[in-house]
């Protein structure tokens, strides 16, 4: 009973925190209240016994993601656009579909109310940490290596398309390694 006032108090905020994001004009507000999106998500994951996807979601998303995201938005200097008028038909457009997504989560939840209640398949949790990193690197070692070399290469790829060099200065760095490997020869 109390993980269900929880969850409802959770989806509550994440709802309407996802609300205030797309209301507010200013590009940073609406940032900052897709964090708390996914503060309540994350929230909404411990009530589903899943903490350590609710670790990864308060690090990740709203940590460096939204880091990013709010980088970015100041790099820019976005501006306060106007409203513009001759998309006034879009408020119609985003109300009926609105409604059909209202419509269609009261259909499932209807459903689920009505469905019999299914038997418990486990008791134990299938989220915890020690269950990932033991299935991570015994049964999955293989996957998680070669992420690991493709998240390798592509922080060597990035560091290698933002490094600057003078105009000639690759030639010469290629010409003094070039003369480094005939003097070990």
């Amino acid at each position: 009973m109390v993980t269900e006032a929880l969850f409802y108090i959770f989806a509550g905020l994440a709802i309407a925190c996802a609300v205030s994001m797309v209301y507010h004009k200013n590009p940073l507000y609406s940032a900052i209240s897709l964090v708390g999106v996914f503060i309540a998500l994350s929230c909404l994951y411990l009530t589903l016994a899943a903490p350590f996807i609710a670790v990864v979601q308060i690090l990740v998303y709203a940590g460096a993601i939204m880091v990013l995201v709010i980088f970015v938005i100041m790099l820019l200097n976005l501006e306060d656009d106007k409203y513009k008028p001759n998309l006034r038909y879009l408020i119609g457009v985003g109300g009926g579909l609105a409604l059909v997504l209202m419509t269609q989560a009261m259909f499932v939840f209807y459903a689920v109310l009505k469905s019999p209640a299914g038997e418990d398949v486990s008791e134990k949790p299938v989220g915890s940490t020690l269950d990932i990193g033991k299935a991570m690197y015994t049964q999955y070692i293989l996957p998680v290596e070669i992420v690991g070399v493709m998240l390798l290469m592509a922080v060597i790829g990035g560091v290698m398309l933002a490094r600057k060099f003078d105009r000639g200065e690759d030639e010469k760095i290629l010409k003094e390694e070039l003369e480094r490997r005939n003097l070990d020869q």
